[in-house]
């Protein structure tokens, strides 16, 4: 054997470390599909059975956990990468100001509501209080439009509305929690000055990038191309994600915020990305995203859960969180839905899936939340990932017409 693929040189895990992550990251989606739930809950499940809580073949300090650890780094980017590139700047730009204003609204009730959620449940601190507020704030694109087309509710005003403000709540909650991060880590220091100096980079590159596109069009038309054998779009998607990547751990920023900004510019620089979006999902949530929820699952603090006080907190994360958005919802009552459509909308924007375990994950790692809220946020996805649809196609019946042409993103 040589060196470059010794499993004590390089790090490599054992074969049936190997096995078992190629083996889940292929089978999952087919057995989820079956049992019609997301694909994120096996995952977490699968990841929770081989680690430490039961079966301990991944654990830390072996070659397996830590081969999956990096697999699941680059998950955590490429997840948050995808997040900004989901980011639909044409919709929001052709909705004008009205939905806008109206999604900003719902989002500040939702903001409110939570926070005065978590007063009555109560919190260790003013700084886990603000984190969890916005945490629980969010809302999952990968719930909302896949739910509103199967109802062919895309194109009406209840669509059009939710999915609004379900870009600005996951836009806005992603962005404000890694700015409170870094705050909380460094307080009102110089540190924190490299949060405008990453958004000032972004948008120097923002006005360079536009100018190159416009003067050179025949290049940037070879990222979207449909056949193209060296995959220049996905090259330069990851160029962009880890250039910015790079930039925030120079600036002392989270790497998980530059990865989003990076989505966010690619997104609004080239409105039409064609089949590129849909090649660089596939890339994305082909192995890397199911191996970071296959991590997330390891390192699941199931024991935890044993402890009534723990389990208490993480149900009563649950119920503020869906309550204050059913509450968030009826705001749209004064656009003209009635009071069915209303909640409708709110357990729409309940949902919850991805973008918020990678956020607690970065909560635990700050400190701010310990493993057991990360438990419940990990429950809340996994309960509203579940419901939100179901509740969704009772309150909001299926439309008889055909549903609008939007784009279906991956259910995550």
């Amino acid at each position: 054997m040589t060196p470059l693929l010794a499993v004590e040189s390089a790090g490599l895990p054992s074969a049936a470390g190997f096995l078992l992550i190629g083996i889940g990251a292929f089978t999952l989606p087919l057995i989820a599909r079956s049992l019609r739930v997301p694909a994120i809950v096996l995952e977490i499940l699968f990841g929770l059975v081989l680690g430490p809580e039961v079966l301990n073949i991944f654990r830390a300090g072996t070659a397996d956990f830590a081969f999956l650890e990096v697999l699941a780094g680059l998950g955590l980017l490429l997840l948050m990468f995808l997040a900004g590139f989901e980011v639909d700047f044409e919709r929001l730009e052709r909705q004008g100001r009205g939905p806008i204003a109206i999604g900003l609204v719902v989002y500040a009730v939702a903001v409110v509501a939570i926070w005065i959620g978590f007063g009555v449940v109560g919190t260790d601190s003013t700084s886990q209080r603000v984190f969890l507020t916005l945490l629980t704030s969010a809302a999952s694109l990968g719930i909302v439009i896949p739910a509103l087309r199967s109802t062919g509710q895309s194109g009406t005003r209840l669509g059009q509305l939710t999915i609004v403000a379900a870009v600005l709540a996951e836009f806005l909650s992603a962005a404000a929690i890694v700015v409170f991060g870094v705050w909380h880590q460094s307080g009102v220091s110089l540190r924190l000055l490299g949060v405008p100096a990453l958004f000032l980079i972004m948008a120097v590159l923002l006005v360079a990038i536009r100018r190159l596109a416009w003067w050179y069009p025949e290049r940037f038309e070879r990222l979207f191309a449909t056949h193209d054998p060296d995959e220049m779009g996905i090259r330069a998607s990851l160029a962009l994600l880890f250039a910015f990547v790079g930039i925030s751990l120079l600036l002392n920023v989270e790497a998980i915020l530059g990865a989003f900004l990076a989505g966010a510019l690619f997104a609004y620089v080239f409105r039409d990305t064609g089949e590129l979006e849909a090649r660089l999902t596939g890339f994305a949530y082909g192995f890397f995203v199911p191996v970071f929820f296959i991590g997330v699952g390891v390192r699941f603090p199931l024991g935890e859960l044993g402890d009534d006080s723990v389990l208490g907190r993480a149900l009563g994360l649950i119920v503020v969180a869906v309550v204050a958005k059913l509450i968030a919802g009826l705001v749209l009552m004064t656009r003209g839905l009635s009071l069915r459509n209303a909640l409708a909308s709110g357990v729409l924007l309940a949902g919850q899936l991805s973008v918020i375990i990678a956020l607690a994950e970065l909560g635990v790692s700050l400190g701010i939340i310990d493993q057991g809220i990360e438990a419940g946020a990990i429950l809340l996805v996994g309960v509203t990932a579940l419901l939100s649809p179901i509740l969704f196609r009772v309150l909001s019946p299926p439309q008889p017409t055909a549903p609008a042409p939007d784009p279906e993103l991956p259910a995550r």
